[in-house]
C-alpha cells in the first residue's frame, strides 16, 4: 500500500507527544501497532545477543522489547524467522555528493544496506553554490525517506583564494546563519584546514567558535601526529582521518572520537584495517570508536554500505555486537541522539534492521514502516522515492568556462630541465612529489612516452577568471585518450588528464555541455560518461541508474590504463592532503601551502 503522508524523518511524532501511549503499550494496557516476533535481538547497550524476543512498536517508536510470546492481544505481526533484529545503522560522516545522486536517491541505497540515519557534510555543493546550495540540499534531505542531519560545511574554500578558486565562500557569518536556520544542523563539519587551525588562523577559529558558542560539536580532518594536540585543543572532537593505529591512539587519548573509515579496498577510503589496531593491538577501548563510510560513488554505495564497514570491523577482530554498536549506538551517542536512535530501548524510533547471522541486512523498518523486505524496496518506499525533490534551475547551470578555452598543455621546454611531477600511487589519497629530469623531445607525445608522464590540467569552472593550472602525472598509466571530471575536490573545478590536447579538449567540452560529469575519451570520442548536471556533482536519476552508468565508466577507466581509481583522480586538486596537489593556480606543496613551478632549470 502507499502512504498518504510523506515518508521522512518527520513522519514519526516527537517522543514528547508519544509518552502516554508508549507507556500504555509497554504496560500492556493498549495494543501495539506491530509486533516483530520470532527474533533474536542484538543489543547495542549490553553488546550481546538476546534470544527469543519480540519487539512492540507503536506510533513509529519502540514501546518495549519482551520475551517471545508476551503479547497475545490484537496487533499486526511480522515473523522474523529467528533472524537478528538490530537498530538501524547511523553513519556519522559522509558526503552525499560523492555518491553522485541526490539525498532522495541516496536514501534508497542506505535503507537497502540497513542505514536509517546519516550525518552529511555538504561542503561539495557549498564549494559550488555557497550557502544557498547547502540550503537546497537540506530541502532535498527533508523530502528523503531517511533521517538526514547536517554537519555544517566548515572549510569552504578549503584554502585561501591565492591557492585555488572556489564558487563558494562560507564565512563565519554564513555558517552561523545555517546553524540558526536549520534544526538538523547538529555539528560543524570536518575542519579540513588543520594546518591553519594548528597555527591559530583567525578565520578558522572564528568558524569553530560558531559551533562551540551554540554547544555544537566540531568534526575534524587531520594528517600528522604533530597536529593532534593543537587540533584537539582548538575544540575538534572527532575525525575520520585516523589512518594508522598510532595516530588513532593519539586521537583517542586527546579526547577525540575516531570514525573508522571503511571503503572498497581499491579506493583511498579504506583505512579501517590499520587504524583499528589502536583497539585490537594497543588495547584501547572501543567506546569512543565509530564506523563511517565517508565517500562512495553510486555503484560502491550499493555494494559497500555502512553494513559492509561493520562487517570489516568484525573481520578485523571486533565482536559482532560491539561492531554493530560502532555503526549505530556510538555515532548516535557522539551527536547526542542516543535517546532517539542507535538502540532498541523504549521510546526510540522504530528504525530496525533484520539481519542474517553474518550481519547482512535482509529487511529494514523506518519509523515502524517496512521499507525493505528481502533486499527489495517495498511499495511504501517506492511511493516515497517517486516524489523526489527538484533542484532549482540555477543548480543546473554551474559550469562556466572561458571562451576561447586556454591551452590545456604547458609549453614544451626548450632545454633540459627538472619537472615537479605528481606521482600517483595506490590508493591515491596521498600524492608523491617526484622530481623528474626532463630531456625534451621534438614534441610532447614523444617526451611523455620517454618519461612515463601524462598531462594533467585543472580548469577553473565557476566563471571567476578561467585560469588553467598545468601539471604532469608520473606513473598514472594512461595509455590512450583522456579522462576528466567536474568533481575535482574541493573547489570542484574541472580536472582533466590526457596524452594529447585534442582528446583533453573533447573531454572538457562535453563536461561543459552536460554541465558536469565524469568521462573517458578515446580518439576524439566519448566512450563513457556519467552526467552530473546538478552543481556538476549530482545526477537527478535513481541510484540504480547512476550505478549502472558508473560501472560502464569504471570499465572504460580501466581500459584506458589509469593506475588509480577515478575517485583518487578527483583528489588531485585537493590542496589540504600531502604532499603535492594541482589547482587552477598551479602546483601546491602541502602542508606548507607553497606554490612551486612546473619546470625548474
Amino acid at each position: 500500500m502507499t502512504r498518504s503522508a510523506p515518508l521522512n524523518r518527520f513522519s514519526v511524532a516527537p517522543l514528547a507527544a508519544m509518552t502516554r501511549r508508549l507507556a500504555d503499550v509497554a504496560a500492556g494496557r493498549a495494543d501495539p501497532d506491530l509486533v516483530i516476533a520470532g527474533a533474536r535481538v542484538l543489543s547495542t547497550y549490553s553488546e550481546r545477543i538476546l534470544r527469543d524476543r519480540e519487539v512492540w512498536i507503536a506510533g513509529g517508536r519502540i514501546a518495549a522489547v519482551r520475551p517471545a510470546g508476551s503479547h497475545r492481544g490484537g496487533a499486526a505481526r511480522y515473523d522474523a524467522g529467528g533472524g537478528l533484529i538490530a537498530p538501524g545503522l547511523v553513519d556519522p560522516h559522509l558526503h552525499i555528493e560523492s555518491s553522485m545522486v541526490t539525498a532522495c536517491a541516496y536514501a534508497e541505497a542506505a535503507l537497502l544496506n540497513g542505514t536509517t540515519t546519516i550525518f552529511c557534510d555538504s561542503h561539495e555543493i557549498g564549494n559550488v553554490l555557497d550557502a544557498q546550495g547547502v540550503a537546497w540540499m537540506l530541502e532535498d534531505a527533508r523530502e528523503a525517506p531517511l533521517n538526514i542531519y547536517l554537519t555544517v560545511p566548515s572549510t569552504v574554500p578549503a584554502t585561501s583564494p591565492d591557492i585555488e578558486t572556489a564558487g563558494g565562500d562560507l564565512t563565519p557569518e554564513k555558517i552561523a546563519a545555517l546553524f540558526d536556520a536549520w534544526p538538523e544542523a547538529l555539528a560543524l563539519g570536518e575542519k579540513m584546514d588543520f594546518v591553519a587551525v594548528a597555527e591559530g588562523d583567525a578565520r578558522a577559529h572564528a568558524i569553530i567558535a560558531t559551533a562551540l558558542e551554540r554547544g555544537r560539536p566540531v568534526s575534524g580532518h587531520i594528517y600528522g601526529r604533530d597536529f593532534v594536540a593543537p587540533y584537539a585543543a582548538s575544540g575538534v572532537t572527532d575525525t575520520h582521518e585516523a589512518t594508522d593505529p598510532d595516530i588513532a591512539d593519539d586521537l583517542l587519548e586527546a579526547g577525540v572520537w575516531i570514525f573508522l573509515r571503511g571503503g572498497p579496498p581499491t579506493t583511498p577510503w579504506h583505512s579501517l584495517p590499520r587504524a583499528i589496531g589502536a583497539v585490537t593491538e594497543y588495547g584501547a577501548a572501543w567506546k569512543r570508536v565509530c564506523a563511517c563510510t565517508d565517500d562512495r560513488d553510486a555503484d560502491d554505495l550499493l555494494a559497500f554500505g555502512l553494513d559492509w564497514v561493520v562487517r570489516e570491523a568484525v573481520r578485523n577482530g571486533i565482536p559482532k555486537p560491539a561492531a554493530w554498536a560502532m555503526g549505530s549506538l556510538h555515532p548516535a551517542t557522539r551527536f547526542g541522539l542516543d535517546g532517539e536512535i542507535g538502540g532498541l530501548g523504549g521510546g526510540r524510533r522504530a528504525d530496525l534492521v533484520l539481519l542474517d547471522d553474518d550481519l547482512t541486512p535482509r529487511s529494514t523498518w523506518y519509523g515502524g514502516e517496512l521499507v525493505v523486505e528481502d533486499r527489495r524496496a517495498t511499495p511504501v518506499l517506492e511511493a516515497a522515492l517517486s516524489r523526489p525533490y527538484r533542484y532549482p534551475a540555477a543548480a543546473y547551470a554551474t559550469v562556466h568556462l572561458p571562451a576561447p578555452l586556454p591551452s590545456l598543455l604547458p609549453a614544451l621546454p626548450a632545454a633540459p630541465c627538472t619537472v615537479n611531477a605528481i606521482r600517483t600511487t595506490l590508493p591515491g589519497i596521498e600524492l608523491v612529489h617526484e622530481r623528474v629530469s626532463l630531456q625534451p623531445g621534438a614534441d610532447w607525445p614523444g617526451t611523455l612516452a620517454a618519461h612515463d608522464l601524462c598531462h594533467v590540467a585543472v580548469v577553473e569552472r565557476h566563471g571567476l577568471g578561467g585560469r588553467v593550472g598545468h601539471g604532469l602525472l608520473s606513473a598514472f598509466g594512461l595509455t590512450r585518450g583522456a579522462v576528466a571530471s567536474s568533481v575535482g575536490h574541493d573547489a570542484h573545478n574541472l580536472v582533466v588528464a590526457g596524452l594529447n590536447e585534442a582528446d583533453m579538449r573533447v573531454a572538457v567540452e562535453v563536461l561543459a555541455r552536460e554541465q558536469g560529469g565524469v568521462c573517458v575519451v578515446e580518439d576524439g570520442a566519448v566512450v563513457a560518461m556519467v552526467p552530473l548536471p546538478v552543481a556538476g556533482l549530482l545526477s537527478d536519476k535513481r541510484v540504480g541508474a547512476v550505478a549502472a552508468e558508473m560501472r560502464t565508466l569504471k570499465e572504460a577507466w580501466a581500459r584506458a590504463g589509469c593506475a588509480i581509481p577515478y575517485m583518487g583522480f578527483n583528489l588531485i586538486p585537493l590542496s589540504v592532503i600531502p604532499r603535492i596537489r594541482l589547482t587552477d593556480m598551479g602546483l601546491i606543496l602541502v602542508p606548507e601551502m607553497r606554490q612551486i613551478p612546473l619546470f625548474e632549470a
